[in-house]
């Protein structure tokens, strides 16, 4: 999937990005596995979540997250957690599948499954799903599509917004 600069970049056009979503969706479902609750980390799992969401037809949660911030994005900084989880369902419960694009670090994965433990207690069960794992993760998510050995960062294809404004549409 992706197109490969040769210089430790993947570049994901829109067409490979739905259906990659689509595919990890049939993973998921294939596995059967059954999930309460979508919970997308924000925001890189949001469409994610999204999809899944409507397919599975379960409620959607959502955990802002944040820990690329300077330059444009490219760099990793502190991992910051929102103090709360935005939901028309109620509190987590049950069986969660917490969502993302990737799982770069790991860190994030970890820290929000440890910040779901502490938090809510009627949480049974935390399963993780990702389009793209890097081989440099610390966490290995339950479901993901693609395993990258070399850790390319990726370009995918919402972030030409990254550095215009709307004047420029």
């Amino acid at each position: 999937m992706g197109q490969e600069s040769g210089n430790g970049h993947l570049w994901i056009s829109w067409d490979e990005y739905h259906r990659a979503i689509e595919s990890l969706a049939k993973q998921v479902h294939q596995s059967g596995w059954q999930f309460d609750q979508a919970l997308c980390l924000a925001r890189g799992g949001l469409r994610v979540g999204d999809v899944f969401s409507r397919l599975f037809k379960v409620p959607l949660a959502i955990l802002s997250t944040s820990s690329y911030r300077e330059a444009s994005g490219t760099q990793r900084g502190e991992l910051d957690i929102a103090n709360s989880i935005t939901s028309t369902a109620g509190p987590l419960a049950g069986r969660i599948l917490l969502i993302d694009d990737l799982v770069d670090s790991g860190i994030t994965l970890q820290h929000v499954q440890e910040y779901l433990r502490q938090h809510f207690a009627e949480v049974e069960e935390v399963r993780s799903a990702v389009i793209w794992y890097k081989a440099c993760s610390v966490m290995h998510p339950d479901y993901y599509l693609e395993y990258l050995p070399d850790s390319p960062w990726i370009h995918q294809p919402f972030e030409q917004y990254d550095d215009i404004t709307p004047d420029k549409l």
